[in-house]
C-alpha cells in the first residue's frame, strides 16, 4: 500500500498531541487530540503511547512531527540545515520502524553567532507552500509558545527567528508581580491596540512590563485592561523584531486562529497587510506531500 493512500499523521508537541488518519485522495477520515505531550510520557513509555495512537486511528504507517523527534522525545531526528524544503525533510526522515514509522526532522539555522531551531512548524510552513496557500517567496509569522518568523525563498525555508512571546506571557501570568492582573481575560480591544503601539515603538520592553502594574496602581489604566494591554505590548515587540526579516508588504500569519488573529491585528497596526492561514490545514498538506515522497 502506498503511504499517501492511507496513513496517520501526528503533530506531537511538548504539552499535547494531535493525530489524523489520512485516506485515499488525502481525505481526512478521523482525528484526535489529547494532552499527552512528550513531557507527559514516562521514561520508556513512548512505544505504548504510539501503540495507543494506532489503536485509536488504525494500524497504519505513521508520520510524526514536532517535539517527538527532540532529545526529550522518542527518538531524536537530527535537524536539517537551512535552506530546507520538503525533499530535504523526506530524505532525512528518522525511521523508528523501517517503512512503517518515521519522525520528521526539524530545521536549524546557523550563521556566525546566530543560531535557531524549529520542530513541527516546518511541516506547516512547507505544507502551506505545497498546497498553494503561500507563495514561494514569503514571510510567515507562526505564533505559539515560541513564535517563529520564517523567510521562504523558492519554496524552501531560508532563514527564521524565534521569539519567546507566548512562553514569556505564560511565565508572567503564573509567576510574576503581574500575575493577578494577567488572570483577567485578554482580547483584541483598544487596550490591546494601545499595547501593540507601545511594543512597536519602544526598545525597552522590560521597563514597559513593570509599568503595567504601576499604571494600574496610580489610576492611569483600568485593572480589567491590563491583560489585553500586556498581550498587545509583547506581541507588538514580537512584530517589531520579526519585521526585520520582512521586506514584503504582506505577512502570512499561520497557526491556530485564536493566535493568528492577534498577530494579524498587530501587523495591521504596524502598517502591514496580514493574511491568516489555518495551521491544521497546512500541517495536513505538508504531511500528505511528505508521504508522497516516501514512496
Amino acid at each position: 500500500m502506498r503511504w499517501a493512500e492511507n496513513f496517520i499523521a501526528v503533530d506531537w508537541g511538548t504539552t499535547n498531541r494531535r493525530g489524523y488518519r489520512v485516506g485515499p485522495g488525502g481525505t481526512l477520515e478521523d482525528e484526535m487530540e489529547d494532552d499527552l505531550g512528550i513531557l507527559s510520557v514516562e521514561a520508556g513509555g513512548f512505544d505504548a503511547a504510539v501503540a495507543q495512537l494506532r489503536e485509536r486511528l488504525g494500524d497504519l504507517p505513521m508520520l510524526m512531527a514536532g517535539m517527538i523527534g527532540s532529545n526529550r522525545g522518542w527518538v531524536e531526528a537530527p535537524y536539517v540545515p537551512c535552506p530546507a524544503g520538503l525533499p530535504e525533510l523526506a530524505r532525512n526522515l528518522q525511521w523508528v520502524e523501517p517503512g512503517r514509522t518515521a519522525i520528521v526532522p526539524g530545521v536549524c539555522f546557523s550563521d556566525g553567532d546566530e543560531a535557531d531551531v524549529m520542530r513541527g512548524e516546518e511541516v506547516q510552513i512547507l505544507g502551506a507552500y505545497a498546497e498553494g496557500l503561500v507563495p514561494a517567496d514569503a514571510i510567515v509569522c507562526h505564533p505559539g509558545t515560541h513564535n517563529k518568523w520564517i523567510r521562504l525563498e523558492d519554496g524552501r525555508i531560508r532563514t527564521f527567528r524565534t521569539v519567546m512571546t507566548g512562553e514569556l506571557f505564560n511565565l508572567l501570568k503564573g509567576n510574576s508581580i503581574l500575575a493577578d492582573l494577567l488572570a483577567l481575560p485578554a482580547g483584541i480591544n483598544p487596550a490591546f491596540e494601545a499595547g501593540v503601539r507601545r511594543g512597536l515603538d519602544t526598545p525597552h520592553i522590560t521597563a514597559e512590563l513593570f509599568s503595567v502594574r504601576a499604571r494600574v496602581l496610580l489610576g492611569k489604566a483600568a485593572r480589567e485592561d491590563a491583560a489585553s494591554f500586556t498581550s498587545g505590548l509583547l506581541i507588538g515587540a514580537d512584530v517589531r523584531a520579526g519585521l526585520a526579516l520582512a521586506e514584503q508588504a504582506e505577512v502570512v500569519a499561520m497557526g491556530r486562529p485564536e493566535l493568528t488573529s492577534l498577530f494579524a491585528a498587530a501587523l495591521r497596526i504596524a502598517g502591514r497587510t496580514a493574511r491568516e492561514v489555518d495551521g491544521e490545514t497546512a500541517f495536513l498538506g505538508g504531511a500528505r506531500h511528505l508521504a508522497e515522497l516516501v514512496q
